[in-house]
């Protein structure tokens, strides 16, 4: 029987605290019995909601501190006052004294990332970390990465986030060989920024055994699920990310005001009920709740700040996979084989 995957959360992160973080750890562990959690925040807060959930308490513990990190905090004021003492830091802090295989926060995610790089550091062989997460296709689903981890890349840290996020898809999707995509303004080889073509030329030529790289997609491959990996840096990828939800959200309220218009309109939705809630099923962020900040030595999943116990039970489970199935073990074979190529091309 494989040992409990142990999970560090930080329970004062989020708009909503702790009654959250411990109703979404219950969802969690009903799934994932094989595993074990540190709550790390506020144990007279915490407490009480352990004793309403029996199973998940018997597989917990509360590593206690009065001190969180506020929504709106600078990621600079965040490492002046919380470092050491902080619910988040303590959450990364088991992560890298390996009393804990993932940490799990809903806390603010400029914040996070800095503490994550100083405390966790970068794996060997990446420069910086990069936020990447589900999208929904019309294939089913792609990781998209980076999402505003950082601001602008060059060639080399594009080839480390196709080989993080082809790890990554390895795990969800089950396959060998996802396939991988550079966001370009085109798919013609000579369009785009140098660092964009340059990137290509290098995924082209490594030929890396865990992907199968597709060559350049545009904006409207994304949903369309053209390939299962679509890289970009961290400014065009948080601008597709935000304008996609907020799409999503203009079209609904269109549907909302046109469906309840006349009263034909009324009926015609109630007809339709069951294919509008398979779209609401479809489209829900809470399934895809949990960006992953891949490139650390460590697993850290980032869930959205306003998620219900349903969205963040889904960052959980999906820092579950990440370690049940090697994420980083994943990401640092293929980096070994990127290396070993590129000794032999500068030998040859």
């Amino acid at each position: 029987m494989p040992q409990p995957v142990r999970i560090s959360l930080d329970a004062m992160g989020g708009d909503h605290g702790p009654s959250v973080v411990v109703a979404g750890a219950a969802l969690s562990h009903a799934r994932h019995p094989d595993t074990t959690f540190v709550f790390h925040g506020d144990n007279a807060v915490i407490g009480p909601l352990l004793e309403a959930e029996p199973k998940l308490k018997a597989v917990s513990s509360v590593d206690h501190t009065d001190v969180a990190i506020a929504m709106d905090e600078k990621p600079s004021q965040a490492l002046r006052h919380g470092r050491w003492k902080s619910s988040m830091w303590l959450t990364l802090d088991a992560v890298k004294k390996e009393l804990c295989d993932v940490a799990v926060s809903a806390g603010n995610t400029g914040a996070l990332m800095a503490m994550a790089k100083f405390n966790l550091r970068t794996m060997a062989g990446i420069d910086r970390p990069a936020i990447a997460a589900l999208w929904p296709t019309l294939r089913g689903e792609s990781v998209v990465l980076d999402m505003g981890a950082t601001i602008g890349a060059d060639a080399p840290q594009l080839v480390d986030m196709a080989v993080m996020g082809s790890a990554m898809a390895r795990i969800l999707f089950d396959m060998e060989r996802p396939t991988v995509g550079l966001l370009n303004v085109g798919v013609e080889e000579m369009k785009g920024l140098e660092e964009i073509r340059e990137a290509g030329r290098i995924l082209r030529e490594s030929q890396f055994p865990g992907m199968d790289y597709r060559g350049f997609v545009e904006g409207t491959d994304i949903g369309k699920g053209t390939v299962d990996v679509v890289v970009t840096e961290g400014f065009a990828g948080n601008i597709a990310l935000k304008t996609a939800e907020g799409t999503a959200k203009q079209i609904g309220q269109y549907l909302r005001s046109a469906m309840s218009r006349t009263w034909r309109a009324r009926l015609g939705y109630l007809l339709a009920k069951p294919a509008f809630d398979a779209l609401r099923e479809k489209v829900d962020p809470r399934r895809a709740n949990g960006g992953i900040f891949l490139g650390l030595n460590g697993v850290v999943i980032k869930s959205h700040g306003g998620t219900d116990a349903e969205g963040f039970a889904a960052a959980v489970d999906l820092g579950y996979d990440m370690v049940r199935y090697g994420l980083l073990t994943k990401i640092s074979e293929t980096l070994s084989h990127h290396r070993r190529t590129s000794v032999i091309e500068v030998a040859s």
